[in-house]
């Protein structure tokens, strides 16, 4: 998909191009010699290559966002392979079927990994202490998960609160808010989600633990009444 979105606006630049050479040799079928001829010709050169270079964002930007989409899935994807190696069923089955599946998983993730893609945010010296702070604010979150993780799921959702367009479900940070704002608007779009992210593993995870106790509680069930 992302390939054929640079491909649509690399046709769209040379469709443009050719357009611009036929007013070019129509031009100069007509030519007049003079001064007066110059000065029109410099500035039908100027438009020229002002019209190549408007097409040639287009394109940097579609190159850009097909990058971008990479990166996404790259995060994704490394997202589904860890939520497999950890998932409930692979508990659940015989341990050479889950040494195999985690032998594939890795292997997966390894050639995932082998993959760089990157796309650097040219941000100015304000937008660079924003990120930083914003960073530091779901760091700490994160950092005590495991000393409460139903305090730590409610913050981190009052900090997506603070990213959103939404109506939010619950309170919004606005100190984070003021500090998100205060990023570069693809800064803004990663940090949303990481915490889209962390929140969906949360989620994960409380699912597991309420599944796991509901286990332990049937095994005391079935231990009681085989006592009564």
């Amino acid at each position: 998909m992302a390939q054929a979105k640079i491909s649509a606006k690399a046709s769209e630049a040379a469709a443009a191009q050719q357009q611009q050479q036929q007013q070019q040799q129509q031009q100069c079928g007509g030519q007049l010699r003079g001064r007066f001829y110059r000065s029109t010709s410099m500035a039908d050169r100027s438009s020229r290559l002002l019209e190549n270079l408007d097409q040639l964002e287009l394109r940097v930007e579609a190159f850009r966002d097909a990058a971008s989409a990479m990166e996404q899935e790259k995060e994704t994807l490394l997202e589904m392979i860890h939520n497999i190696q950890n998932s409930q069923d692979m508990r659940h089955i015989s341990e050479g079927e889950r040494e195999e599946l985690n032998l594939t998983a890795n292997r997966l993730m390894g050639r995932t990994l082998t993959v760089e893609v990157s796309v650097e945010t040219i941000r100015n010296a304000q937008q660079q202490e924003s990120l930083q702070h914003a960073t530091k604010m779901i760091d700490e979150i994160v950092n005590k998960l495991l000393d409460d993780l139903e305090d730590a799921k409610m913050r981190l959702m009052s900090l997506y609160g603070a990213c959103t367009s939404d109506v939010p479900a619950g309170p919004i940070d606005q100190k984070f808010q003021s500090v998100v704002i205060g990023c570069a608007i693809e800064d803004q779009k990663k940090i949303k989600r990481r915490l889209e992210t962390l929140l969906r593993n949360l989620e994960n995870s409380e699912k597991s633990i309420t599944l796991l106790e509901h286990q332990k509680s049937s095994v005391r069930q079935s231990c009681n009444n085989k006592q009564d």
